[in-house]
């Protein structure tokens, strides 16, 4: 395509220096790069080493998702291994073309890589290696890809449609202005992402000392007030519930056979997450004559648990609000005893000593669960007086308070970061005549 005829692009969001420039060129990644997939010496256990000086192997399991550089590897392969595979670089880029295809990350080290990659390198002059990295990270690029992969049960990119990845390239200077705005973002986001794990990781610990531990009759951590008080008593978790008022949820009894319409949100085990709802995932909708004839008798509160049975086992919430729930296949739900604080049971049920005895009750190979009979045999430990199990419940849920918010805080960051990307990185446009 000659100059006269290449589009160019001018993106909605312009930094105010920038604004009178020339509009952004059109262009295609193979145009500013070089694009290659990586290679695999096989079978690839012959040629693993733990010698130190094999040369770096990387994995897609090496990579954390959110990550942004690679710095090392977990594994290494002998120098024979060179010829059947592709060594890249410090300021390569590299994306996987299959599974979770099309995330960008920069290589601070040199390594292998297997033919799970897609390495970018020899990048342009003209082009900045980060501003590269934000630009394929885009909403428009990661579009691209979705459009343009193939597969039928696993969808997986080819160097030949990554080459014609579409691209809008800014001067040097503006290139530089954005990968700096963004990079600036992302180190925003990974020190709020710190705190969080830090709080969630304080939480864990602060648990492990406020259950007490197998074989143990009082918790390791107990508030002043309760130093010299009961050892906790041994109940069975059943005994806690209301039996009356226990319910399994059901699905219909065959494949894509209606809910009947509605708006009364079906609570599935992929919605059960700990403390919250999560209405990302699928929801279906029942009717108010679903409701009567499976809930009727339930009568979900505000306050009540709701559990799941199954994959994903263990996950529990406390009911929010006062509106109408339906129950799917693998949730239970369940009202307290007068004995038992319900902030104090889900704080039990989270704990790591009530999972990991879901975890050793369980079966099934692919998707383990628990049912009701077997539910009837956890013994629990229980603080006698219910101020105590208050006092416990009071200072986790204060904890869980401070981590919603930080979470919160987190995602208003990564969506004020998506906002801007969307911005910057614009869809091209045809110059005017």
């Amino acid at each position: 395509m000659s100059n006269e005829t290449k589009k160019t692009a001018l993106p909605k969001l312009r930094f105010p220096e920038f604004r009178e420039m020339n509009s952004w060129k059109e262009s295609k990644l193979g145009e500013v790069s070089e694009i290659v997939r990586g290679g695999s010496p096989r079978p690839i256990e012959d040629f693993i080493t733990t010698d130190p000086d094999g040369l770096n192997w990387l994995k897609i399991g090496d990579v954390a998702p959110e990550a942004k550089y690679i710095f090392k590897t977990q594994q290494k392969v002998i120098r024979e291994a060179l010829s059947k595979t592709r060594e890249v670089s410090p300021g390569d880029l590299i994306l996987s073309n299959s599974m979770s295809f099309g995330r960008p990350y920069i290589m601070k080290t040199k390594s292998c890589i297997h033919d799970g990659w897609i390495a970018i390198r020899h990048i342009a002059d003209d082009v900045l290696t980060d501003y590269l990295y934000y630009a394929i990270s885009s909403e428009a690029s990661q579009t691209y890809f979705i459009a343009n992969a193939a597969g039928a049960a696993v969808l997986n990119l080819n160097a030949e449609r990554i080459k014609v990845l579409p691209l809008a390239i800014p001067s040097i200077e503006e290139q530089q202005k954005i990968a700096d705005t963004l990079s600036s973002l992302d180190d925003l986001i990974t020190a709020q992402n710190t705190k969080l794990i830090a709080l969630q990781a304080h939480k864990r610990g602060l648990m492990q000392g406020l259950f007490p531990a197998e074989g143990e009759t009082v918790p390791k951590l107990r508030f002043s007030e309760f130093q010299d008080g009961e050892e906790w008593k041994d109940v069975s978790f059943y005994d806690l519930l209301d039996d009356v008022l226990d319910f399994r949820g059901r699905t219909p009894p065959k494949l894509g056979m209606s809910w009947g319409g509605g708006n009364i949100i079906s609570l599935s085990a992929n919605n059960v997450k700990n403390g919250f709802i999560d209405f990302d995932a699928e929801c279906n909708l029942g009717s108010e004559e679903l409701y009567d004839k499976w809930m009727g008798k339930v009568n979900l509160e505000k306050g009540d648990i709701v559990f799941t049975m199954e994959a994903p086992l263990g996950k529990a919430l406390l009911v929010p609000d006062s509106q109408k729930y339906i129950l799917s296949q693998r949730v239970v739900a369940f009202k307290t005893k007068s004995l038992v604080n319900n902030q104090f049971l889900i704080q039990l049920i989270w704990s790591k000593q009530f999972q990991d005895e879901l975890e050793k009750l369980s079966t099934g190979s692919t998707a383990k669960g628990i049912n009701q009979k077997t539910l009837r045999t956890i013994i629990v430990k229980l603080p006698v007086k219910l101020e105590e199990q208050t006092k416990i419940a009071d200072c986790l849920t204060s904890l869980d308070n401070r981590i919603t918010a930080q979470t919160q805080k987190m995602e208003a960051l990564k969506l004020h970061k998506k906002g801007i990307m969307q911005g910057l990185f614009s869809s091209l446009k045809n110059p005017e005549a």
